[in-house]
């Protein structure tokens, strides 16, 4: 799994930053989450391909979240896309989505599928599901959740040999979930398989302001990505425009016990991101101010505390 931060700007583009999008690939599965616009340029540069993208999630229908969706149902079209390609936001995103899809004289070539999501729907992709959460903006907005299947627990080796088991197939059943005799003994395989563990979790934001339900929802994440798009000394003007500071986003993170912070769609009046980060951090350490094309792979264990 890695994400791989494709914009990272509030409101606008600026030379530093494009505005919001987020790809999560899980094994050969690309999820986008956002799309500004110039996303398709944004995966040229990237080590991504946007034609591996078959999952489209959108927060919420704001310009720097949602007008990249024509350029890059276009650039598919333009490459030979077959594919159906799903596309999900809240109320609104099948009438405002199917008129960006065909939008001029333009018609796609493959088969789009729009779907509305409301509070805890939830996607299931197979590899992962993704959830959606209401999120405390100005309009209907949405936080998602994504998250893998439970895996096996682990094999102990040594107890199976204890045990006389021979290696092969036997260790493959029990790996299944399914008894197997030795001799004149039935072994269970909960005598050489441990509890199954959860697989990885990231949550993203989107624009909302602080609330608890995100916090409840991000519990125990490998990864909380959350916006950040002013300093606290600019918390009333957040608040009034349904976004948070970079020192709350540090509070949900360690109210949620996440085990890393990332900060994106940071406000153009920045020159000196710095301030964001020392922000966070001061309230939670293992934070990190995300900039165009960062990636940070997720593997089973990293960003402990």
């Amino acid at each position: 799994m890695q994400l791989t931060f494709l914009g990272t700007g509030a409101g606008l583009p600026s030379p530093s930053r494009s505005v919001s999008a987020l790809a999560i690939q899980i094994g050969r599965e690309v999820l986008l989450f956002d799309c500004g616009e110039g996303t398709q340029r944004q995966f040229m540069l990237s080590n991504l391909s946007f034609m591996k993208v078959n999952n489209i999630f959108i927060t919420h229908f704001h310009g720097d979240h949602f007008l990249g969706l024509p350029g890059l149902i276009q650039s598919m079209n333009f490459s030979g896309r077959e594919e159906d390609l799903h596309i999900y936001g809240p109320e609104g995103a099948i009438e405002i989505v199917s008129s960006l899809a065909t939008i001029g004289a333009f018609q796609p070539l493959y088969n789009i599928h729009i779907n509305e999501l409301s509070h805890n729907d939830e996607v299931d992709l197979g590899f992962c599901s993704v959830i959606a959460l209401a999120a405390d903006h100005t309009i209907p907005a949405l936080s998602f959740i994504i998250e893998e299947p439970e895996r096996k627990g682990k094999f102990n080796n040594q107890k199976a040999q204890k045990l006389g088991i021979p290696k092969g197939p036997l260790y493959s059943q029990l790996q299944m979930g399914k008894a197997v005799t030795v001799g004149s003994r039935l072994i269970e395989p909960d005598e050489v398989v441990g509890p199954s563990r959860p697989g990885r979790k990231i949550v993203y934001s989107g624009d909302t302001r602080p609330n608890k339900e995100l916090v409840d929802a991000a519990r125990n994440a490998e990864i909380l990505v959350h916006e950040a798009t002013l300093d606290s000394s600019l918390e009333e003007g957040a608040l009034e425009y349904g976004h948070s500071t970079a020192r709350a986003a540090a509070e949900i993170a360690l109210n949620a016990e996440v085990k890393k912070l990332i900060l994106t769609h940071i406000s153009t009046r920045y020159e000196d991101n710095n301030i964001l980060e020392e922000e966070a951090r001061e309230i939670f350490p293992n934070t990190l101010l995300a900039h165009d094309l960062m990636t940070i792979p997720v593997r089973y264990g990293d960003f402990q505390q």
